[in-house]
């Protein structure tokens, strides 16, 4: 038969059954897009990714091997194991269900394609090479670029010479990184991302792009920071270009400092991309200000990862309490009861507003109005990421919860 050309469509998932046989880097990489896309996902694998492991709230897992009768009622597949044999069944049970199927290790035997595809401002830009991923990434590469700057250029001028980026990914929404933080992802040989970086970002990278999975799943499986440095320092002195992808601000509990000093110690010429830090942009996507005039002259940013009887902690909570600014807390649920003890305990009342954003500036996210004095029962059914306020501003934001003469 001829090698006739792709016809491209727009596929419109949401609510439907999409299944992804496979829980490699491969599938991490589709899965976050099918999910923004509203799809029902079933990922079918003995064994998935750290950061597909974080994600089983949102998608349905299977622990087990593939068998033909996963693909009953849906409407879309993706063969995406390392094992010719297993992607070619699929293929072989997607075929005799009439349902389109992508396969990772050779397309020529697919059903369908995946374009090499990116976001901006509500377009969506989908690139199909006749099988050549890497031109297809690079062209919608430059059209996201011109898209993003407001010049019509293809023209990469980006420093790709072998180091290691910072990039701060900001609280999560794909939509709210900078422009510079995408042009480090376009021009990275190796990704080093965490679970909290926008995860859609990845299903953008080119298909030569090693993408190294170091999410930390709270109570769970996790990855070291002395294995982190060892890996970005390991691959630049490879020669490769590494960008360290992180959710929030590198630098605000990120530990970001940690690896630049790491890479100083090696000899590894080491830059940085700021984000968006989460303690500010989620309230402010929330509708509550961190500060507002007459209310509050300053606002403070605190780590909640240790209680404050602790040994470690390094807060002076006593302190904090006598603030009449906003408090910020980050890192905090496990730990919210035994701090709003330790704030009422040291001069804050008890109704000082609080304000629990949960999974903020994604689609999910949700607001848990509370008070220092009830925050113990409010937060029980909140699980992290969330991003905690204090304060009077909360009251700003919502009156019509805290009333005032």
């Amino acid at each position: 038969m001829p090698d006739h050309p792709p016809y491209p469509v727009g596929l419109r998932l949401a609510g439907r059954r999409v299944v992804v046989v496979g829980g490699g880097h491969v599938a991490q990489r589709r899965v976050p897009a099918l999910i923004a896309a509203g799809a029902d996902v079933l990922v079918v694998a003995p064994e998935v990714t750290m950061a597909l492991e974080g994600m089983t709230a949102e998608i349905t897992w299977v622990r087990r091997k593939f068998a033909a009768e996963d693909l009953d009622g849906a409407w879309y597949a993706i063969a995406a194991t390392d094992d010719a044999e297993v992607n070619a069944s699929v293929v072989a049970a997607a075929d005799e269900r009439r349902i389109f199927c992508v396969r990772s290790d050779d397309a020529r035997e697919a059903s369908a394609w995946t374009p090499a595809s990116g976001r901006h401002a509500g377009v969506t830009v989908a690139v199909l090479g006749n099988r050549e991923p890497r031109k297809s990434a690079a062209l919608r590469d430059a059209i996201l670029r011109a898209l993003a700057d407001g010049v019509i250029d293809a023209t990469d001028t980006h420093d790709v010479g072998p180091g290691v980026v910072l990039v701060g990914g900001g609280p999560g929404d794909p939509e709210l990184v900078t422009v510079a933080a995408r042009h480090a992802l376009a021009a990275a040989d190796v990704v080093v991302a965490d679970r909290l970086a926008p995860r859609e970002l990845l299903a953008e990278l080119s298909p030569d792009t090693e993408l190294i999975d170091v999410a930390k799943l709270p109570r769970g499986r996790f990855a070291s920071q002395e294995y982190i440095n060892e890996v970005i320092i390991e691959r630049a002195k490879a020669g490769k270009r590494v960008v360290r992808f992180k959710g929030g601000d590198n630098f605000v509990f990120g530990r970001g400092f940690e690896e630049v000093l790491a890479c100083r110690a090696a000899g590894v010429p080491v830059s940085v991309v700021p984000g968006l830090s989460s303690s500010i942009s989620v309230p402010a996507r929330a509708g509550i200000p961190v500060t507002h005039r007459g209310v509050a002259h300053e606002f403070t940013v605190i780590s909640g990862h240790i209680p404050p009887d602790h040994a470690d902690s390094l807060v002076d909570w006593e302190a904090l309490a006598r603030l009449r600014g906003t408090l910020v807390l980050l890192m905090a649920v496990a730990n919210a009861s035994a701090i709003a003890d330790a704030l009422i305990a040291g001069g804050r009342e008890a109704a000082t507003p609080v304000a629990v954003v949960v999974d903020g500036t994604m689609p999910e996210q949700r607001t848990v109005l509370s008070t220092l004095g009830e925050l113990a029962v409010d937060i029980e059914t909140v699980r992290p990421p969330a991003i905690i306020v204090i304060g009077e501003v909360v009251a700003v934001a919502h009156p019509e919860r805290y009333p005032r003469g």
